[in-house]
């Protein structure tokens, strides 16, 4: 659908919207350089029935991508006459760094580091803010979606306050490979709706750039168990919260000197202290320095970028990692959150 056929809004008001329709909204935040308009696509499915308002979010991150299907399939799969609630899908927050294919805003400021933003800011500054002020006000549950950076590979993961009951038990029925906890306070999108008071949640689907199919699968399950949970929609069938590995913490690893870089782990891998992780060479494949695990754990993400400039990214390794076991979705909340 054009842009011209679609509605042009300056805020987003749920209650002006009829129920039992799909609802489709360019939303406008800032204007560029020739003065034309800056609008993020919004879609709202608004249920006949009131019950919880449910954001999800993607590509902050102009080049995080695995997100913007997830919403398109939900929304394809929602039939709005039998929705408890709303759903509001912003399928691209950045639209300048995606349209420039890459993870920053057009300023060169990651969006994902500055929020709550200012009303009286710099351009990218300008921009979270009011992307925070017209979007999070209206939801009482967030599903951020994310992928890893450029140069990197992730896991499927789920970054979440595991302190807090509602945002453990909206991640533990992602069914992720791996849980971390993360409290979010760090001027991310997550961290700022959650201080609103906003049940929130980051979902990492794996890979910057592309669409994984396996995992945008994987995610939509995940956020049609929470809508399920919420009583929002009605279960298909029989559905479990599968058994995961849980991290209460985690740390990025960095190389001291610069050269190739191979990292030979593998995503999902559990490392011993002391187990080979990586080596870097120089530019006549010359071994220069081998890198070992500090300690035991688990590896979220690892780079895939051969050329390392000093303090260039290895390994992200989840601190003490612990399987969790499986439940059926009927438990209650404290038994989901046994964290």
């Amino acid at each position: 659908m054009r842009k011209a056929e679609t509605p042009i809004i300056d805020e987003l008001d749920l209650q002006d919207l009829p129920g039992g329709i799909i609802h489709r909204r360019w939303l406008h935040l800032v204007s560029d350089g020739f003065g034309e308009s800056i609008h993020i696509p919004v879609v709202i499915a608004r249920g006949l029935e009131e019950g919880p308002v449910l954001g999800i979010t993607a590509a902050i991150h102009g080049n995080e991508l695995n997100g913007i299907p997830v919403i398109q399939r939900l929304i394809r799969n929602i039939d709005p006459r039998l929705l408890r609630g709303t759903i509001v899908g912003a399928l691209t927050l950045n639209v300048p760094g995606l349209m420039l294919h890459q993870r920053q805003f057009n300023d060169g400021t990651d969006l994902n580091r500055i929020a709550p933003g200012r009303p009286d800011g710099n351009v990218s500054e300008i921009y979270i803010h009011r992307l925070v002020q017209k979007l999070l006000p209206s939801l009482g549950y967030l599903i951020d979606l994310h992928t890893a950076s450029a140069g990197r590979v992730n896991s499927w993961y789920i970054r979440a306050d595991m302190d807090r009951k509602a945002t453990a038990r909206m991640a533990r029925l992602q069914n992720p490979d791996i849980i971390l906890h993360n409290a979010a306070n760090d001027g991310t999108f997550r961290g700022t709706a959650s201080s609103m008071g906003i049940e929130a949640i980051t979902l990492e689907l794996r890979d910057p750039h592309i669409f994984q199919f396996d995992v945008i699968g994987d995610a939509l399950r995940g956020v049609e168990n929470v809508m399920v949970d919420l009583n929002m929609i009605e279960s298909n069938g029989p559905r479990r919260v599968q058994s995961t590995i849980y991290c209460p913490d985690s740390f990025w690893l960095y190389s001291d000197d610069g050269g190739i870089l191979n990292v030979p782990v593998k995503i999902g891998q559990m490392l011993e202290k002391g187990q080979l992780m990586a080596e870097l060479r120089d530019i006549f494949g010359g071994l220069k320095k081998s890198y070992f695990a500090p300690e035991s754990g688990i590896v979220i993400g690892k780079s895939v970028d051969p050329i390392a400039q000093t303090g260039s990214r290895i390994i992200h390794l989840g601190r003490q990692p612990e399987s969790l076991d499986g439940y059926r979705m009927d438990k209650t909340p404290d038994q989901l959150h046994q964290i």
